[in-house]
């Protein structure tokens, strides 16, 4: 594993000799901590944090102000590892000058060192904006979760030859608009190729399939601590909500019946 800074130059070099990109969501600390020692090439603060540690059914409540605080949190626990943070609904839709101060904001406050907003030629405008006073951008198509209300469910998107076809296309707007990289979410996988080949710059995929440049998924769907629900396109590396239900039920059998604290854990 290379000591060296994640940048936004490494991610291109990678998509170049074709060395695939690991991205990982992280809200903390100390997971933040043990991503970074474990070689993960980008951190994601992801707005995903409404879900899985605000307890939302969606990912619009998050603010700004959530933003910046866990991302301060995960930046402690960073020291190679590139951390973007999602920018939260609202936060950069209003107006270009809105979302420069806000974006700019996130990148002062913080050791991020890009933000990521979803949607297509809509937001390009913003992208560009962004580019050009020096805030990198990482771009989101397909399932964009901060529209779901629109979709109406989370169904996979680009099924339908105008709706992957206006995929293809704002994929190509947002590279010219500047970003660094783009997520895929939720989309057919010949579609992600096709996509992954007219771009220059690296794509990230999230249930797209194995032809992204990297891929990237909630940590807490991976680790098995969010249970509600498993898409298909999620691989659990672990279950830890069995072996960690199990360590509470312990302690509490031990305090119960008087085990813990035994002479040798007291002073």
């Amino acid at each position: 594993m290379s000591l060296n800074k994640v940048t936004t130059k490494t991610l291109l070099e990678m998509k170049k000799r074709g060395e695939k990109i690991a991205m990982l969501t992280a809200y903390d600390f100390l997971i933040a901590k043990l991503l970074d020692e474990s070689g993960i090439d980008v951190i994601l603060v992801g707005d995903s944090l409404g879900n899985v540690f605000q307890g939302h059914e969606t990912t619009l409540p998050v603010t700004l102000e959530d933003m910046i605080y866990h991302t301060k949190a995960v930046c402690r626990g960073v020291k190679r590892a590139m951390v973007v943070v999602d920018m939260p609904f609202l936060s950069y839709q209003i107006n270009v000058e809105e979302a420069v101060k806000n974006c700019g904001r996130v990148l002062k406050e913080t050791c991020a060192s890009g933000v990521k907003l979803e949607g297509g030629s809509e937001i390009s405008e913003v992208v560009y904006k962004l580019t050009s006073v020096g805030i990198p951008v990482m771009g989101h198509l397909g399932l964009t979760p901060q529209s779901i209300h629109k979709f109406g469910g989370y169904d996979v998107r680009g099924v339908e030859e105008s709706e992957a076809d206006k995929i293809l296309n704002d994929a190509k707007t947002l590279e010219s608009a500047g970003v660094f990289s783009i997520v895929l979410e939720k989309i057919p996988s010949e579609l992600a190729r096709k996509i992954t080949s007219s771009v220059s710059v690296p794509t990230i995929g999230i249930g797209a399939g194995p032809y992204c440049d990297g891929q990237v998924l909630v940590v807490y769907d991976m680790l098995g601590l969010f249970e509600e629900f498993k898409p298909k396109f999620v691989r659990r590396y672990a279950e830890l909500s069995k072996v960690i239900r199990d360590a509470f039920k312990n302690y509490i059998s031990d305090v119960k019946t008087g085990k813990f604290p035994s002479e040798s854990e007291s002073y």
